[in-house]
């Protein structure tokens, strides 16, 4: 059976498209065409610079293997996560560059690892007193892309830890559940610290007495309102098929052109049939999900704008306001002058 079919971490679009964008950055630097990598997916290269797009394991995936395929260094992982910075991490970055110790940052990096579109699951292993050990395990078993994935993940960390507590940050030891590749030399001179391949788990051993290391930048009010953000990154409610996630993208990106079933299918190089059938295998439908789209922007305008019923109606998609009313007041059972007037 598809593992793709059972498992639904590999089709959930919760994923930021962090990582995506910084390989499509890469391959503009070559001057190679990067569009190509998306060919086949709902996804498109203009959407993976939009903060607010999410993916699946599995779109996000394919893309690796066809940005691997295509650019010239064989170290791109490295690259890649070496050139982050606190500043790229956003929300994230700010949420854990103002907590009180580095323990605590942490402990919210972990805790908020989506916001920061990590391809591989997290956690922290505190068994051994002598040691803290970050483990990093893939979603699923794909050997061609593991390097790339514990290259980025590592490096970027490494270069977060050390933007928060100074130069002087070093593993351990970095284990790597993977043969050492021609330029492993590369990795001792970037982390500083022996480095072990063909180990039974990818794991980043560190010195727990850097965890009570107080951060200069520590700020509880900052504090708080990075990490009430970064909450509001995080998914929520019931997990969304890749399919119903794109649709939704796409719709509310062009609500105020009221696009129907082929525009959107268009956009997703599908036939209309083919886009159904895949919302009605999600459990979804294309009429259900423009109605919550609408319902959502349009609450969005009445609670935080000052616009006119009118042309609230409007960027959603109404031309007429009188129909605009009825549709808001069978889609939430108020009108919207009186969802306006609402705390």
């Amino acid at each position: 059976m598809n593992r793709d079919a059972v498992d639904p971490r590999l089709t959930t679009a919760s994923i930021a498209t962090n990582i995506l964008s910084g390989l499509c950055l890469m391959a503009e630097e070559h001057g190679i065409a990067c569009e190509h990598w998306f060919a086949g997916l709902p996804l498109a290269r203009a959407q993976v610079d939009d903060a607010s797009v999410r993916v699946s394991y599995r779109q996000a995936s394919r893309v690796v293997q066809r940005a691997l395929r295509d650019l010239p260094d064989a170290d791109v992982g490295l690259r890649l996560g070496r050139q982050q910075t606190i500043g790229n991490f956003g929300l994230l970055g700010l949420a854990m560059m103002t907590a009180r110790t580095f323990g605590d940052a942490v402990v919210i990096g972990l805790q908020y690892t989506p916001v920061s579109g990590s391809l591989m699951d997290l956690e922290l292993d505190a068994s051994d007193p002598r040691t803290l050990a970050l483990v990093a395990s893939p979603r699923a078993p794909e050997d061609a892309i593991l390097p790339f994935l514990c290259e980025e993940l590592f490096a970027s960390t490494l270069m977060l830890c050390r933007g928060l507590v100074g130069p002087a940050f070093r593993p351990l030891r970095l284990e790597l559940a993977y043969p050492a590749p021609a330029y492993a030399s590369e990795y001792e001179t970037l982390f500083e610290c022996e480095v072990r391949f063909d180990m039974p788990r990818n794991r980043e051993l560190v010195d727990p007495a850097w965890l009570s290391r107080r951060l200069p930048a520590y700020n509880p009010v900052s504090a708080q309102q990075a990490l009430a953000l970064c909450r509001a990154q995080m998914p929520r409610g019931p997990a969304s098929d890749e399919i119903v996630v794109a649709v939704r993208q796409l719709l509310r990106a062009r609500l105020h052109e009221n696009p129907g079933l082929g525009d959107i299918a268009a956009e997703l190089h599908l036939t209309e049939r083919t886009l159904r059938r895949q919302l009605v295998a999600a459990g979804s439908g294309f009429r259900r999900l423009h109605d919550e789209v609408r319902s959502e922007r349009a609450r969005e305008l009445l609670r935080g704008s000052d616009l006119p019923i009118a042309q609230v109606g409007a960027s959603v998609g109404f031309r007429d306001a009188r129909e605009f009313r009825r549709a808001f007041k069978r889609w939430t059972g108020r009108t919207p002058s009186a969802m306006r007037l609402m705390p």
